[in-house]
């Protein structure tokens, strides 16, 4: 898996979930419990758009939330405006009117509708332009005594590849703890390469029944991501089963440091 900003080919079925449940690389993590990695404090989750923090971390941030006590912030890069472009049915700013509010109800329905939600502003594909903006406001969000959960280096896709980068100078330079979530990573990459280009210190995180039934109605509450908008081949569901079925496991996978 290669770092950096090569955007991957996230079109088609991608890489079968059969391949990744029979590969070394899943068997051979250390799996552990929701409450072996709860933080002390803060939970600081940069989302490149509207359902990265659920599709990547949701099971764990469901299960520290039953666990009572965990406060979540949600730094919300982009309002995801761009993931339809060409629609018939929705324009940009009405997409992302209704991403935000799909946001909301996933976020109660893993038990966090309290949590504060951020909201960068960025455009949808063109992070990249605005790195310092980005690096600003995680520097005014995180606290001392935060854990921040970003996306993998290399993710697939750029707008993923720049915020993973700027969480970890800004979580680097504050001496924050950061955990490492992967969504598109599942898709392009193959189970048997070589996986340290991310890291070799990943651990398998077992959902409770509660926690992934959480990330499933979660997930659900972004219809316009699950759902066909229209029969026109342009509002095509960017979420269909393939790609769920490597994001609804029994487990999450997070990288980071213990």
């Amino acid at each position: 898996m290669t770092g950096g900003l090569t955007e991957r080919d996230l079109t088609g079925t991608g890489t079968a979930e059969s391949r990744w449940q029979g590969s070394a690389f899943l068997a051979g993590l250390p799996r552990i419990a929701p409450t072996e990695l709860r933080p002390a404090g803060r939970v600081v989750v940069v989302a490149p758009h509207p359902d990265d923090e659920t599709l990547g971390a949701g099971g764990s941030l469901a299960a520290w939330a039953a666990a009572g006590g965990t406060d979540v912030v949600v730094v919300a890069v982009t309002d995801g405006e761009g993931s339809h472009p060409g629609s018939p049915t929705l324009g940009p700013e009405e997409l992302a009117v209704r991403r935000r509010d799909e946001r909301r109800g996933a976020l109660a329905a893993l038990g966090l509708g309290d949590a504060a939600v951020v909201r960068v502003g960025l455009p949808d594909g063109g992070v990249a332009g605005h790195r310092g903006a980005l690096a600003e406001v995680l520097d005014d969000v995180l606290r001392p005594g935060d854990a921040v959960l970003a996306p993998v280096p290399g993710d697939g896709h750029p707008d993923h590849d720049v915020v993973a980068e700027v969480a970890g100078e800004v979580a680097a330079r504050r001496g924050t703890t950061l955990w490492r979530y992967a969504v598109w990573l599942w898709h392009w990459a193959d189970p048997g390469g070589d996986h340290t280009d991310v890291g070799n210190d990943a651990v398998a995180v077992a959902l409770p029944d509660a926690a992934r039934r959480a990330k499933q109605d979660a997930v659900a509450c972004f219809t316009t991501q699950v759902r066909p908008l229209s029969p026109d081949p342009r509002d095509a569901a960017i979420l269909p089963p393939t790609v769920l079925s490597r994001l609804l496991r029994e487990v999450e996978v997070l990288w980071g440091t213990r």
